[in-house]
């Protein structure tokens, strides 16, 4: 039997996004024994994970001219090279240290395979089979966030959080095999030749590690607060005068003149904030479950599975939401629903009945859900076509940057949570319950953002692609 070669391309990408997306939700459940195994308190772990996303931010944009040079089958089987390696590196880790370092060396690869994987797809598929060939790679990168809480969490309960890393060497060399057998070659002949943008990529990659470092030295108890705060500055500085660079070249590295576009705006800066809220919850959540209620990376892992499964339930009906309500109404009713789940979350306790819990949980990974998929789909509703590759690419880093920094604010509000409460050497119950509040403010203010939308905000997708479900 004969194997389309249009969805075989689809499939082997989606075992690239299946891998990435497990690697990136299990090891947040093995946090605290790595922590023990590093001999590092649990939040300095939030380093290894904002440096895989900073780094995932960094490279992002550089993908697209990196493939276009060198072909997209290239660029996909090394990244995925690079990802085996990185993977093995991380497994072998003996300090805190060594880990973040071999994280931002995995999140480079990262962040060559996921943008060029995508980008092999849609060079392989005409317009009538585009929708089911996304589908092939949608779905993976929501079933792997469900089951890598409850593998990081049987791993390191029952063998050694070494092995979340370990698991990739097999399934990367099957993708590497697949993928240079089935993703067409491109003529050399055919690639473009255009100028990479240095100064571009070094303003922006510096701002964008100083900022997030910047964010990430404010959970730490031994640095000082100017320390931090200058650090943000100077990366602000730096990201200000990149945009300003970028107007006066024909080839910038990223395009900041689509943030002019008002909808696109609001994804920008509100959606960021609201992508924050969202990021939070699998960082907080499994070290809530493991340091507060005293449960085992199993046992958290397959708590955290509900909100993980809501999110998936979610999705058929996105669809009809977004058809019968104009975003404006989704993004703050919704908005507000995450902010009040992340305060319902800051009352749970260790003798909260489980079914209460997975309830709980169920619920606000549903409204996470469809807070993620209205901003992402708002974001494109009226960019040009002509403008749709540097929308792309500025919205793909910032999506990276804002999730990072939604893991980065969660380790700052449980320091000052654990200030607040008297600085004790271990964190409580009422150190996440106090971080939580803080998460759910901080969702309220992203209201206001999404208050500006005009009520006819995005119809024109709403209407015209209401049978496809965007993001």
């Amino acid at each position: 039997m004969k194997i389309d070669k249009t969805y075989t391309v689809s499939l082997v990408v989606a075992i690239a996004f299946f891998m990435q997306g497990l690697d990136t939700t299990a090891v947040n459940t093995a946090i605290p024994a790595m922590a023990r195994s590093f001999n590092t308190d649990v939040v300095h772990l939030s380093a290894g994970i904002t440096s895989y996303l900073i780094a995932l931010a960094i490279f992002i944009p550089v993908s697209g001219w990196i493939a276009d040079r060198y072909g997209t089958r290239r660029v996909f089987c090394t990244s995925i090279v690079l990802f085996i390696t990185a993977s093995a590196l991380c497994g072998m880790s003996q300090t805190l240290t060594q880990f973040v370092i071999f994280r931002i060396f995995q999140g480079m690869a990262g962040a060559m395979m996921t943008p060029v994987g995508r980008l092999a797809v849609l060079k392989s598929v005409t317009k009538d089979k585009l929708v089911t060939a996304m589908a092939y790679i949608v779905w993976p990168a929501l079933v792997a966030p469900i089951l890598g809480p409850v593998v990081g969490g049987y791993l390191t309960t029952y063998w050694t959080w070494h092995w979340i890393f370990y698991l990739n060497i097999p399934i990367s060399i099957i993708c590497v095999i697949l993928a240079w057998r089935f993703i067409p070659e491109e003529e050399k002949n055919n690639l473009p030749k255009k100028r990479f943008d240095l100064v571009g990529f070094v303003l922006s990659g510096s701002a964008l590690v100083g900022f997030m470092y910047g964010v990430e030295l404010l959970s730490r108890r031994e640095v000082p607060y100017y320390v931090s705060v200058l650090l943000i500055l100077v990366s602000i500085c730096l990201l200000l005068f990149n945009v300003r660079y970028s107007k006066h070249i024909s080839n910038p590295l990223i395009d900041y003149s689509v943030i002019r576009i008002p909808t696109y705006k609001v994804t920008i800066f509100t959606g960021s904030i609201s992508r924050m809220v969202i990021g939070v919850a699998p960082y907080l959540i499994p070290l809530m479950f493991q340091e507060g209620f005293g449960l085992n990376p199993f046992e958290s892992g397959s708590l955290f599975l509900a909100t993980m499964a809501g999110n998936l339930a979610m999705k058929p009906a996105t669809i009809w939401v977004m058809r019968h309500y104009n975003f404006r109404t989704v993004l703050v009713v919704n908005g507000f629903l995450v902010a009040l789940f992340s305060f319902f979350t800051a009352l749970l306790l260790p003798t909260t009945p489980v079914v209460l819990i997975v309830v709980v949980m169920f619920l606000s990974g549903m409204f996470r859900s469809m807070q993620f998929s209205a901003i992402t789909t708002l974001a494109f509703a009226e960019i040009p076509q002509q403008q749709m590759t540097a929308a792309n690419t500025l919205y793909s880093t910032v999506q990276q940057m804002s999730t990072g920094m939604g893991i980065a604010m969660g380790a700052v509000f449980l320091r000052f949570s654990n200030m607040i409460n008297g600085y004790s050497e271990h964190y409580t119950v009422a150190d996440f319950r106090l971080a939580f509040i803080f998460v759910a403010i901080l969702g309220i203010v992203s209201l206001y953002g999404f208050t500006k939308l005009t009520p006819d905000a995005g119809d024109a997708v709403r209407v015209k692609k209401r049978d496809r479900n965007v993001g």
